[in-house]
């Protein structure tokens, strides 16, 4: 068997003397490894090192088993994060976030939302709004996706501020008001409304986007939210910060 697809490496472990198996998030195979004969060379690390965007070959006997990658990159995003703490941090972070799908599950949506994401990781004046985004997608992709359309207690559409911790549907000011207390705060670029997002709103959408993350993908998993996480949100808020 054999297909070609592109993707962006999510990491790579030892196999071996001089091979690795590669991770990818693939377009139409979904996140998918094979072994990479000679990954751990001097010309193929460059190429395997996570964010990159590659184009693959796939060859294996039969559908089931590991098989093999030959690997080309096309273009080298882990060089831009070098320098960029927020960067390696939001990469690991993405990362682990798409290693809750299943293997091999076809999720072509997410994998261009992803690559949007790599694209501007090392610029944290972009970065972190996508990210929060990423994770709702993320949310969806995993059939716990928020309604942020229409007010759950009215249905109207507009002045939507909070989101309801029990339906994860939107709500809107004045239906929200006596329980201000109890409901998440809704950022209005999460629903595509709004400018730039400053550091108040990046805050409010990561502990929404954290608090469904931790209560309907890693609770009911028997696991704890990823520590790379915190220490994510702790590289987002300096930059923002002094911005």
């Amino acid at each position: 068997m054999e297909w070609t697809d592109s993707g962006y490496v999510l990491g790579v472990r030892r196999h071996g003397e001089s091979s690795v198996i590669l991770e990818a998030m693939t377009r139409d195979h979904g996140r998918h490894l094979g072994l990479v004969r000679g990954g751990r060379s001097r010309t193929q690390q460059p190429v395997l090192q996570p964010g990159n965007a590659v184009q693959l070959v796939w060859r294996a006997r039969i559908d089931g088993h590991l098989g093999n990658y030959a690997v080309e990159g096309l273009t080298l995003h882990a060089a831009d994060f070098l320098s960029s703490r927020l960067a390696l941090f939001a990469m690991s972070h993405v990362a682990a976030l798409v290693r809750l799908l299943p293997e091999r599950d076809p999720h072509p949506g997410l994998h261009e939302a992803l690559g949007q994401v790599i694209e501007v990781l090392a610029d944290a004046s972009l970065a972190p709004a996508l990210i929060a985004r990423f994770e709702l997608e993320i949310l969806s992709e995993l059939g716990f996706g928020l309604d942020l359309s229409a007010c759950a207690a009215t249905g109207r559409q507009d002045d939507l501020i909070y989101v309801s911790p029990k339906s994860g549907r939107a709500v809107s000011r004045e239906a929200g008001a006596p329980w201000h207390d109890k409901l998440l705060p809704l950022p209005a670029f999460l629903r595509g409304e709004g400018g730039l997002p400053d550091a108040a709103d990046i805050a409010d959408a990561l502990r929404l986007t954290q608090y469904f993350l931790d209560r309907d993908v890693f609770m009911p998993r028997g696991l704890a939210m990823p520590e790379g996480r915190r220490v994510l949100v702790e590289a987002l808020s300096m930059p923002l910060e002094k911005g």
